[in-house]
């Protein structure tokens, strides 16, 4: 080991430059940052020679003559003057490192001017050597930074292809956009304009200019306000039947701050818990105000990272807030005017859920709906429930003679579709309704209430083959389904039969049963209970749910829609997928080239 020495400034600013400058995007990042902090109305971002250089220009308060050499030098901000600042930051930056860590790795230019000075400053920066002069401009800052990593070939040759980085970038205006809707930002790539908003304050209109017109019919607005701890939730999520193949789609933001937070993430994935598909992830905004005295953004040289005083009550105050937005709101958001949005008519032509979707099962009669129960086909009578042969414990009725509340009494069911889909007529559109997954939801939601559900004891059962790692399997979840009234007793190293099962699996031949049971607890860890009960319930509704191709009658039909009324999710079904479509009548008569008010 050689002697210890004092490392150059330009060197130290190159190591940490790994941290703050990663990769072009990052360094749009702490600019556009800076424009923002600045107070910037209007932010235009123009990127070039493969992502390598950027141009950030802005109408904020701009660098004063005398401030503008320390500017460039590491560990120099104008946003903590002093250390409890530290414990009460309001700005996106404020550690002093990001245009000292970009000159060191990029050549830099920069142009500034203050309102209240007569002339402006061009700052020239190469290896962190810093030489200024003045110049005439306009208000404001302009940040030229090229040949980035010119002096790091290594970190070159690490960087993805153009396309991909600029990906980078345009998905990080996107994100900055949607927490700061007070600001036009303008991105261009080569000259073309990729993202190019207006000031507005409004986040949907925002929200529909970066996307899509359509996703007003989607989203679902999320405010709630806790007094007592100081905090305010703000933003919109999509209904459980508009996915995104990533979580790409998901925002979160802390004080308007874009921050990548496990706690805010992990309440968005309880709130949307078995109502989306495997794979699948929902379009979600959200914005926690919380008192920066109770946050510490002072975690990682990026600050995308954040730590809460206390983080079980923001995880709880997220998810709940989110839960009631999707469960418990019965109105879309607002449709935007038309001279708002720039109308797009073939984006608009799926329409998943109406703007007045019938929400039930969130008033004074959700216990009375929550009892009731049918079972399906409806030709087995009252009569063959009470005289099954069922184990000691007491045995549950089911009662079919139940008074509907009338707002469930308002259904159209104008008939059945292929003997899979049923039909029911609204006011301004049609609703198709895959019958198997809607009487799932409502019997999965059923069951997950029930403390115990009634076993049916089989006197004689098929003797059903197994290979050892499904007995394996069984024997990992076997208290797990004796909860849910299974029983089952192992014959060989290769055969088992049901002593037990679900009183309402009664009708189901045995040998599906345990093939959709094996199925679903493939996928559910051994350590996790939570997750093999929930395996188990939806193996439960899905096997005594009516079947695909079933013929109902009118009276069965209209049964298994009021039950989707009342249910808490009638987006969704165990699995994820989606129970209702609708077609508008206006989508309708437009074919028929018909008008309709």
């Amino acid at each position: 080991m050689g002697r210890i020495k004092q490392l150059s400034v330009n060197l130290i600013n190159q190591i940490a430059a790994g941290e703050v400058i990663d990769r072009p995007a990052g360094v749009v990042k702490e600019l556009v940052e800076n424009s923002i902090d600045a107070g910037a109305t209007k932010i235009e971002i123009s990127i070039s020679n493969e992502c390598r250089n950027i141009r950030v220009a802005d109408n904020g308060c701009g660098i004063y003559p005398d401030d503008i050499q320390l500017a460039f030098t590491k560990h120099a901000t104008s946003k903590l003057n002093s250390e409890q600042d530290l414990f009460n930051i309001q700005t996106l930056g404020f550690r002093g490192e990001a245009l000292a860590s970009i000159i060191s790795v990029a050549r830099v230019c920069c142009t500034t001017k203050t309102k209240d000075c007569d002339f402006g400053t061009k700052v020239t920066c190469e290896n962190s050597v810093v030489k200024s002069q003045k110049i005439g401009c306009a208000d404001g800052t302009i940040m030229e930074v090229n040949d980035l990593f010119f002096n790091q070939p290594a970190r070159l040759k690490f960087l993805k292809n153009p396309k991909t980085e600029f990906a980078y970038i345009q998905e990080l205006i996107q994100a900055l956009a949607l927490s700061h809707t007070e600001i036009a930002f303008i991105l261009k790539n080569d000259g073309a304009a990729v993202i190019s908003t207006t000031v507005n304050s409004d986040l949907m209109m925002r929200i529909t200019h970066l996307y899509s017109s359509s996703l007003i019919n989607e989203l679902k607005k999320i405010e709630k306000v806790d007094a007592f701890s100081a905090m305010k939730l703000t933003g919109y999520a999509s209904i459980p039947s508009y996915t995104r193949s990533s979580k790409k789609s998901i925002f979160t933001f802390v004080n308007s701050r874009m921050v990548k937070c496990p706690i805010l993430i992990k309440a968005i994935d309880v709130a949307y818990k078995n109502m989306l598909p495997s794979g699948r992830y929902p379009f979600v905004v959200i914005n926690l105000q919380i008192s920066p005295n109770d946050i510490d953004v002072n975690v990682h040289p990026t600050k995308r990272e954040i730590r809460y005083k206390s983080p079980n009550q923001v995880f709880s105050f997220v998810q709940s807030a989110i839960d009631f937005a999707l469960l418990n709101s019965n109105t879309n958001p607002e449709p935007q005017k038309q001279s708002d949005i720039n109308e797009n008519k073939q984006s608009n032509k799926i329409i998943s859920f109406p703007k007045t979707l019938p929400q039930f099962g969130t008033g004074d009669n959700q216990e009375e709906n929550d009892d009731v129960f049918i079972e399906f086909p409806a030709e087995r009578k009252i009569e063959d429930v009470e005289n099954d042969f069922s184990e000691e414990t007491e045995q549950k009725k089911i009662d079919i003679n139940f008074e509907i509340p009338s707002k469930l009494k308002q259904i159209n069911v104008i008939g059945q579709y292929n003997n899979t889909y049923i039909l029911v007529e609204n006011d301004d559109n049609l609703e198709i309704i895959d019958q198997h997954i809607a009487q799932e939801r409502y019997i999965y939601e059923k069951l997950k209430k029930e403390k115990k559900i009634a076993s049916q004891l089989l006197i004689i059962s098929d003797v059903l083959d197994v290979s050892p790692e499904e007995i394996e399997i069984l024997d990992n979840a076997s208290n797990h389904l004796e909860k849910f009234g299974y029983k089952i007793e192992k014959i060989s190293d290769t055969q088992i039969i049901f002593k037990k099962i679900p009183q309402i699996l009664s009708k189901v031949k045995p040998k599906d049963i345990l093939s959709e049971l094996i199925k679903n607890l493939k996928d559910s860890p051994e350590n996790n209970p939570d997750t093999i009960e929930e395996k188990i319930l939806i193996t439960i509704s899905c096997k005594a749910s009516v079947k695909a191709g079933e013929k109902l009658t009118l009276w069965q039909m209209e049964e298994i829609v009021k039950k989707l009324r009342a249910s808490k999710n009638p987006y969704t079904c165990p699995h994820g997928r989606p129970i209702s479509h609708y077609i508008p009548l206006k989508e309708v008569a437009s074919f028929f080239d018909r008008n309709v008010k």
